[in-house]
């Protein structure tokens, strides 16, 4: 597949996945996996797309026009091989467009290294985008798999060399400085890997970080937390900023779905419809989660 990309002259970047395992552990075969992440220019999108399609994979999020109007703000489309399942995630940013991340995709193009899979050198990320990455990540998924937790730790592990400082800043820079700071006590708190030293004051003075340490890492061992923040408002644990928070929300919020299309199932004529009909769904699961809890 890379050598197909290298021949249609597009630009890619593997992340996660193979990759991580190649770099964290030094064998694709030590870390579990489920698919393929690449990231493409936006430009390249449609070409990428047909790329896939040309060698065998169908995506996985319905038609174009389905993908567009209900996928687009995730900024992925998925795609999957009928003949061997294997799925790619197909990207053209890190995360959706209702909250900030703290690795932007023109950073991570300006500082691309490769990594050994098989015989052929793979594009991917820098170790310190990577850093960027791994916890913006999890942050977004609100840390809920303890294995994001061992790959940060490891990172933190095998890459003493790494300006923690640095990637503080560059994170803090967009938004959400607070995700490298969690993504390092998170780390502490169940792996007992030690904070860097350069951050370790950052921490301590960020009374915000450690209340959301407690908070997910009790969510991890007793899967409560998920009642809470229905469909991916875990999202704005990222924002560190109220305004960033009140417009990613209000963003996600009168952002068409998936689930309102799943919930709903209207003519295409009428998808439009979704921009009215969101807020009320959004509501009725909010009290409809409140209302568990509360008969719990």
């Amino acid at each position: 597949m890379c050598e197909a990309f290298d021949k249609a002259g597009l630009r890619f970047a593997t992340f996660k996945g193979p990759t991580l395992a190649a770099i964290l552990h030094g064998d694709v075969a030590r870390r579990e996996y489920v698919d393929v992440d690449i990231i493409v220019p936006k430009q390249q999108m449609d070409d990428a797309e047909r790329l896939l399609g040309e060698l065998g994979y169908r995506a996985a999020g319905g038609t174009r026009a389905y993908r567009q109007a209900f996928l687009a703000h995730l900024r992925q489309y998925a795609f999957v091989h009928p003949d061997s399942n294997l799925a790619i995630d197909l990207h053209w940013s890190f995360t959706g467009t209702h909250v900030p991340f703290p690795l932007t995709p023109a950073a991570a193009w300006q500082d691309l290294e490769t990594v050994l899979i098989g015989n052929r050198a793979v594009p991917t990320l820098s170790k310190d985008n990577l850093a960027l990455l791994l916890a913006g990540h999890g942050t977004k998924e609100a840390w809920r798999c303890l294995g994001w937790i061992c790959d940060f730790a490891m990172l933190i592990d095998r890459r003493r060399d790494l300006d923690w400082l640095d990637i503080h800043g560059r994170a803090r820079a967009q938004g959400c400085g607070d995700a490298i700071l969690l993504a390092c006590a998170m780390a502490q708190e169940l792996l007992e890997t030690p904070v860097p030293e350069a951050l370790r004051g950052l921490l301590q003075r960020n009374g915000r970080v450690r209340a959301l340490v407690t908070r997910l890492t009790h969510g991890l061992n007793e899967a409560l937390h998920r009642l809470s923040e229905p469909e991916n408002f875990s999202d704005l644990h990222l924002c560190e900023r109220l305004l960033d928070k009140l417009w990613g929300a209000m963003t996600l919020a009168l952002t068409r779905t998936s689930g309102d299309h799943d919930a709903m199932k209207l003519p295409q004529i009428l998808w439009s419809a979704y921009y009215v009909t969101r807020p009320f769904r959004l509501a009725a699961k909010a009290l409809t989660a409140l209302g568990r809890r509360s008969g719990s």
